[in-house]
C-alpha cells in the first residue's frame, strides 16, 4: 500500500491519456488540496470524462453528441471517494469508496456496511492476472501471466498467485450505481457495473505492468522524513 500511493496516481494519469482518442478523453477542471474533519488532509479533483465513443449503440442513440460525465474525487490515501454524475441524466450517479490494505482480500467487512432496504451487496473478486479483459484492450506487454518486473523482481503471476505472492495488497471498492428511470434502470445499472469492473481490471493490470516506470524515482518521494 505504501508503494502503490505513487503507482495509483501514475496509473490514473497514464491510463487516462492512453484511453483518449478522437478528441475525447479527460479534462481536469479543478485540482487542489482539501481537508476533511474526519479523514484529514487530502486532494480534491474534478474532471470531465468524455464518453461518446465508449457507449454502446443503444445508448448513443439517446444521448447528446457531446456527452461527458463529471468526476469528483477526494483522495485521502489509503481511502478515497469518487463520484460520477451527468447533467443530461440527473437521476444517474455512481459512488465509489476505495480502501487499500496489505492483505489478499481477506477483510470481509472493510466498509462496515449493510444493505439498506432492497439494496443488495454483491462481492466480486477481480483477479488482475487471470480475469479476461475486452480483447481491444489486450497488450502482450501487460499480460501479467508473462510479465516480470526488472526493478522489483515481482512476477510472473502464476495460477494461485493470490495465495502465494509476497508482498501483496488489495484494493477494496464499494460501488453504488443508481439510474432511477423506469424501464431502463436494471439494464443501465448492470451495464455500468460491468464497465466499471472492466476499467478497474484494466487499470490495475497496467499499474502492475508499469511498475518499473514508477517505482524507482517516484517511490523516493514517499520516503518518511
Amino acid at each position: 500500500v505504501f508503494q502503490y500511493r505513487i503507482g495509483q496516481l501514475y496509473m490514473i494519469s497514464k491510463h487516462s491519456h492512453e484511453q483518449s482518442e478522437r478528441g475525447e478523453g479527460v479534462e481536469v477542471v479543478q485540482n487542489e488540496p482539501y481537508e476533511d474533519p474526519t479523514h484529514g488532509q487530502g486532494q480534491f479533483t474534478e474532471k470531465r470524462v468524455y464518453l461518446n465513443n465508449k457507449l454502446p449503440s443503444w445508448a448513443r442513440a439517446v444521448v447528446p453528441k457531446i456527452f461527458y460525465v463529471t468526476e469528483k474525487a477526494w483522495n485521502y490515501y489509503p481511502y478515497t471517494i469518487t463520484e460520477y454524475t451527468c447533467s443530461f441524466l440527473p437521476k444517474f450517479s455512481i459512488h465509489i469508496e476505495t480502501k487499500y490494505e496489505d492483505n489478499k482480500g481477506s477483510n470481509d467487512n472493510i466498509f462496515d456496511s449493510e444493505p439498506k432496504g432492497e439494496e443488495e451487496i454483491e462481492v466480486c473478486l477481480v483477479d488482475i492476472a487471470y480475469d479476461e479483459i475486452p480483447e481491444r484492450y489486450y497488450k502482450e506487454s501487460e499480460d501479467l501471466r508473462y510479465f516480470k518486473s526488472e526493478k522489483t523482481d515481482r512476477g510472473v503471476l502464476q495460477e494461485g498467485w493470490i495465495d502465494n505472492q509476497e508482498p501483496i495488497m488489495c484494493s477494496y471498492k464499494l460501488v453504488t450505481v443508481k439510474f432511477e428511470v423506469w424501464g431502463l434502470q436494471t439494464r443501465v445499472e448492470q451495464f455500468v457495473h460491468k464497465v466499471i469492473r472492466d476499467v478497474l481490471l484494466l487499470g490495475h493490470r497496467q499499474a502492475f505492468a508499469w511498475v518499473d516506470e514508477w517505482i524507482g524515482e517516484f517511490a523516493s518521494c514517499l520516503c518518511p522524513s
